[in-house]
């Protein structure tokens, strides 16, 4: 039985750890096992370790570590190759001045001929609005079914800009190179009435687009077959220029690559150095929704790219409301009753619970720690996530 002066009253807590600034090259598994250690022996705010806690990685960090960028003539040199001639259309990019404008100036650097950009509409697949809804629902335009050039669009809906960035993305992209040519529309088939080489820019619908394309008679390649496979003199991923991101003006950074073996390398040298058996993962952007702006902030292949083994699955929860409530004589005995059954791999309690990946739950918790900004913590310390209602002493 543990007393009152032992009894836990914290659970899952998050931490974001202070890193130095590195650049290529920079042996970040020693690094941040270093600075880990630091932060258990600090004077302020000391961290405790204990197993399972969990040691997160933002994805841009370990790419930088990487040396993982390309340029523009890079990605044009992969177009090229794919594409000798004629005109391509690139399909469903989000509507991004980081996420996909150099990528677009890339391709075009790449291809002989026109460009046709490809919008859907009235929003990306992400949410970014490119016309207000509402003006759409009341005119006599089928987004099912209408293809706006942008003469079209611009006589229907005029000029829209980005409610967050003030962008009109029509404009920024046919100001990218002087062989492209925006076009709306949604209905993938459509875009062979142009041409039949087509680059699929979306992210999480691009299988199922190039498998449309495809099947009508298309020549096919995706984002993540840009860049994508190891070549003197510059960066590559297995996700190719997908969750890319702006660098400078004539280069990228990638995704990270084999991000798998780094967090297995980190997790032994963190078990070396601390005693302890942490998970580790490396993160990217969360998969939340903002409600103001609908826009879904996932622009990200994946949420985690690489995670060690403890993290695969989904959690293993019963819904502590549904239990209490179900049980209103004795709801604290019910509970704890619940959870034992769980605990030994049976219940009735999870109707509630909603099933996602443990790494999408962790990442999207890291994201929104991290920030993208000058917190300057681009690793996260989280403890306690896999402890519940009855777990007093941590597991040491």
């Amino acid at each position: 039985m543990i007393n009152s002066n032992q009894k836990r009253f914290v659970g899952t807590s998050v931490y974001g750890v202070r890193m130095p600034i590195i650049s290529e090259g920079a042996d970040i598994v020693n690094i941040i096992t270093d600075t880990v250690l630091k932060a258990t022996q600090a004077t302020y705010q000391p961290l405790t370790l204990n197993n399972r806690d969990i040691v997160a990685v933002t994805e841009s960090f370990l790419a930088r570590a990487q040396g993982n960028y390309v340029t523009l003539d890079d990605i044009a040199r992969d177009v090229s190759k794919k594409f000798p001639t004629g005109d391509v259309a690139v399909a469903f990019p989000i509507l991004s001045r980081n996420r996909f404008s150099k990528i677009l100036e890339g391709i075009s650097r790449g291809v002989k001929g026109k460009v046709y950009v490809c919008l859907s509409y009235p929003t990306d697949e992400v949410g970014n609005a490119i016309m207000d809804e509402e003006e759409l629902f009341n005119s006599d335009i089928n987004p099912l079914n209408d293809v706006l050039t942008k003469k079209k669009f611009r006589e229907k809906f005029g000029v829209f800009h980005h409610p967050i960035t003030g962008t009109d993305h029509i404009q920024m992209y046919e100001e990218t190179a002087p062989n492209i040519e925006v076009i709306l529309l949604n209905n993938p088939v459509d875009i062979l009435k142009y041409t039949k080489q087509v680059i699929v820019a979306g992210i999480h619908i691009r299988n199922r687009h190039k498998k449309i394309l495809e099947k009508n008679g298309a020549n096919v390649m995706t984002l993540q077959d840009i860049c994508n496979t190891p070549a003197q003199g510059r960066g590559w991923s297995e996700y190719g220029v997908l969750g890319s991101n702006f660098s400078d003006e004539d280069r990228l950074k990638l995704f990270p690559r084999e991000a798998t073996n780094f967090c297995k390398k980190l997790q032994e040298n963190l078990f070396a150095k601390t005693g302890k058996h942490l998970e580790v993962m490396v993160y990217g952007d969360g998969g939340f929704k903002c409600p103001k702006t609908k826009i879904w902030e996932f622009a990200d292949p994946v949420v985690s790219p690489g995670y060690t083994d403890g993290l695969k699955g989904m959690p293993n929860e019963i819904k502590i409301k549904v239990v209490a409530d179900s049980n209103k004589a004795n709801p604290e005995e019910a509970i704890q009753a619940a959870i034992a059954e769980k605990n030994n791999g049976y219940t009735d309690y999870a109707l509630g619970t909603t099933p996602r990946q443990i790494t999408d739950l962790l990442g999207s918790l890291c994201d929104l720690t991290s920030g993208s900004g000058d917190k300057g913590t681009p690793v996260i310390v989280i403890k306690g996530y896999f402890d519940n209602y009855t777990t007093e002493a941590p597991t040491e």
